[in-house]
């Protein structure tokens, strides 16, 4: 197993400035996940650990070891790319030990380094077939087994299940986090899926504009998120976020939103906050519960449903206020008429509208 440290890390191509003095570190064995929209430096990040693309400025160490202009070979790294990247001539077999035969490793050592990646991989049956023979997730196995087989003390997946259908990506996002467990060796994988994101990873660094937003646990991540951006890309369907402010009212600190007023006495602020700050208060869907008959804190209007099979995302009016929330199958509730629900404030988040900042 192997660390990584990450130091003031700079990437320019010419005068466009991709990422600037970024710290990171990997603590052995950890499996961490590159998560963000598409262009906000994850695969770059990446690809600097794995030494295809320069670092402008800073330095990558493994296991304290300056690796920052050492050539790929010389890293000790698996890559997994996206795109497979076999050799369509080749046999599994043949795709799978390339690289050993071209470091001159002896025939005996090869075959059962390839044995030992295809029954973990469950691909056995496949060595003497062709990439054209294979489906696609198939075709990523063998990818994965071809990185396997190098000994790597550092495994990068670059966005490895995006080109799979839904049930594909669901049987391998397992096997990976089986392959994880199993082989216990640091990986670094980019996506820009946080259903990837949330079941694979032991921490996860949320990335935009070549910025880390956020480093911490899937669970942190999602239920405090640092700012209003992570609070936003992360959940689906997205975050319901309503503009207003802080009041007193009676003592008691309040948001309000027109005639949206929550008592929020019980949330746990990070900050000190005023009355009259300006925030924007973020719910998960979730977080808005079915109160059951005219007992809760708030009637709405439903405008929309949409069954999903075991649950049912609403989507619903509150004075002007519009709110997406999740129903059961039991709930008693009919489209166009007046619904009653509670908000659980400690689950909430506050971010200051001027910063972004979680409060």
């Amino acid at each position: 197993m192997t660390s990584v440290s990450i130091r003031n890390l700079g990437i320019r191509y010419g005068q466009q400035v991709v990422m600037e003095d970024l710290n990171l570190d990997i603590r052995d064995g950890e499996f961490l996940v590159l998560l963000g929209p598409s262009g906000c430096g994850k695969s770059t990040l990446m690809n600097a650990v794995g030494g295809l693309t320069d670092a402008s400025a800073g330095s990558i160490h493994f296991d304290g070891k300056d690796v920052t202009w050492l050539d790929p070979k010389d890293r000790g790294i698996g890559m997994v790319f996206q795109s497979y990247a076999l050799y369509p001539t080749m046999s599994v077999r043949k795709n799978m030990s390339y690289g050993l035969r071209m470091a001159r490793v002896d025939r005996a050592t090869i075959e059962k380094k390839v044995a030992w990646a295809a029954d973990i991989l469950q691909i056995t049956h496949l060595l003497d077939r062709k990439p054209a023979a294979l489906s696609g997730g198939q075709r990523q196995r063998v990818a994965i087994g071809r990185a396997l087989v190098r000994d790597a003390d550092i495994f990068l997946f670059d966005e490895p299940l995006s080109n799979l259908d839904a049930k594909l990506r669901a049987e391998l996002r397992l096997e990976i986090k089986k392959l994880h467990k199993s082989i216990g060796s640091t990986m670094i994988y980019v996506t820009h899926d946080q259903i990837e994101a949330l079941t694979l990873a032991d921490r996860i660094a949320v990335m935009k504009d070549g910025i880390i937003q956020q480093l911490d646990t899937p669970l942190n991540v999602y239920n405090k998120p640092a700012n209003a951006f992570v609070g936003s890309f992360l959940g689906s369907p997205a975050m319901n976020k309503i503009e207003g402010q802080f009041a007193t009212r009676n003592g008691v600190l309040t948001f309000e939103a027109g005639n949206f007023v929550l008592d929020i006495d019980a949330y746990p602020f990070v900050d000190r906050v005023q009355s009259g700050q300006k925030v924007t208060l973020g719910l998960r869907p979730e977080h808005i519960v079915p109160a059951g008959g005219a007992s809760g804190q708030f009637e709405v209007h439903l405008s929309l449903i949409e069954p999903m099979g075991n649950e049912i995302l609403a989507w619903s009016d509150f004075e002007g206020i519009s709110l997406v929330h999740r129903l059961s199958q039991e709930d008693d509730f009919t489209v166009g008429k007046p619904f009653f629900v509670n908000i659980d404030t400690r689950k909430a988040s506050f971010f200051d509208q001027a910063t972004g900042k979680r409060l």
